[in-house]
């Protein structure tokens, strides 16, 4: 019974770095790139007697020949031939298990993932209602851009000039003579 769960607990680390970094995956096949990060976050690779190298060689050699990508069973395949060298002074099958624990319940991690800095010197910068000349006529008071109204001058086909403040005054003038 212990062992079903195990398995189970495998497939699911399986099928979340299969689809790990590519919305078209369906976690029945996983590449070469999600294999070497599955054997990286869960500390398979080492440094010493498992390498980025190991990793791509028990990759190519498990995978079928014209394939870019490994099942479920090829996975396991690769697993075993990598669990001998990476636990050297353990029997086959204990090595094997060793593997396993360290890849069940694992998730891919997102380390190096650029995070939003929210810190005063953002918030003071991407403060609109700050912003001086041209760019204040950007924003309305709430703080929401304007769109290309903000961006460019839209001319008015009123026969004043941009600036005359008395526009639409001339009717008022000539009737009150």
């Amino acid at each position: 019974m212990a062992e079903s769960t195990d398995l189970e607990q495998l497939m699911s680390s399986f099928k979340k770095f299969a689809i790990h970094g590519d919305t078209k995956a369906t976690g029945k096949e996983m590449n070469g790139k999600n294999w070497a990060k599955l054997c990286k976050d869960c500390k398979i690779i080492d440094g010493k007697n498992v390498t980025g190298t190991d990793v791509d060689i028990v990759f190519t050699k498990v995978k079928a020949k014209t394939s870019r990508v490994i099942t479920y069973e090829e996975f396991q395949r690769a697993l075993e031939e990598l669990a001998p060298k990476r636990f050297k002074g353990q029997s086959k099958e204990e090595a094997l298990t060793s593997v396993y624990k360290l890849i069940e319940g694992k998730e891919p991690t997102n380390v190096g993932v650029t995070k939003m800095a929210k810190t005063a010197a953002v918030d003071r910068l991407t403060d609109t209602t700050k912003y001086t000349g041209s760019h204040k006529e950007r924003f309305d008071e709430s703080g929401k851009g304007r769109g290309k109204g903000g961006r460019e001058e839209l001319v008015e086909k009123t026969g004043y000039v941009g600036s005359y403040k008395n526009a639409g005054t001339y009717e008022e003038k000539t009737k009150a003579k």
